[in-house]
């Protein structure tokens, strides 16, 4: 029987306190043994953004994996990592994973997500600082401080936005076409907001917004 060690990561400590997205990802790893079968000897939980290479608790699952000869199993393929580079340092550990959103994808399949996944966080870093930049030419003032925290503020609602992106591109293609039926999906299949409560249109229009997607129809 095949052993396997899940990985779960959220990007924040309050995501991490409060078991926000964390519980979506081990119903995600726990759905898909049950359709494959195998067996989960451990589990993993790391608080760390994405775009921190140097994960401790990632080289630790690595690490069981080797002297378990087991396979390591993410949910989504961005709680490993959106850098190409990071991927491919991974592959070549020769541990094996599997991401439980693409199961079926060999390595070139992975790199080409993960380098979209980093094209993608490029992007809208660049509109987050444009964004600012356009806040300033307006004679808002920001301050030292002030734009830390802007800049903090963006980074983690880009990084919540972006780790959405698979399952709301999934509730559109079940249907889900108005900015209430999204809402309505996103909140059936347990995904909260990023303050904890449920998704309303006016927040799935925010969303959508920092993505850069549209719906077939942007209505209520």
């Amino acid at each position: 029987m095949q052993k396997y060690i899940s990985y779960l990561r959220v990007s924040t400590q309050r995501q991490g306190q409060s078991g926000l997205g964390i519980e979506a990802q081990r119903e995600a790893v726990r759905n898909y043994l049950q359709a494959v079968g195998g067996q989960l000897i451990e589990e993993h939980i790391e608080v760390e953004s994405g775009s921190v290479r140097n994960r401790a608790v990632l080289v630790q699952s690595i690490a069981r994996c080797r002297a378990e000869r087991a396979m390591l199993l993410v949910a989504k393929l961005d709680r490993l990592a959106r850098n190409v580079a990071f991927v491919s340092a991974l592959m070549e550990t020769g541990v094996e994973f599997r991401a439980v959103d693409a199961p079926f994808a060999n390595k070139f399949m992975v790199h080409i997500l993960a380098a979209f996944a980093e094209h993608e966080r490029t992007l809208i870093s660049e509109r987050t600082k444009a964004a600012l930049a356009a806040a300033k030419a307006r004679g808002v003032r920001l301050g030292a401080n002030g734009h830390r925290l802007a800049m903090a503020h963006k980074a983690a609602a880009v990084e919540f936005a972006m780790a959405l992106r698979q399952p709301l591109i999934e509730a559109m293609h079940a249907g889900a076409g108005t900015l209430q039926q999204i809402a309505d999906e996103l909140n059936h299949r347990g995904h909260p907001t990023r303050e904890g409560s449920v998704w309303s249109p006016a927040a799935v229009q925010r969303l959508l917004r920092r993505l850069g997607l549209r719906t077939a129809a942007m209505s209520i």
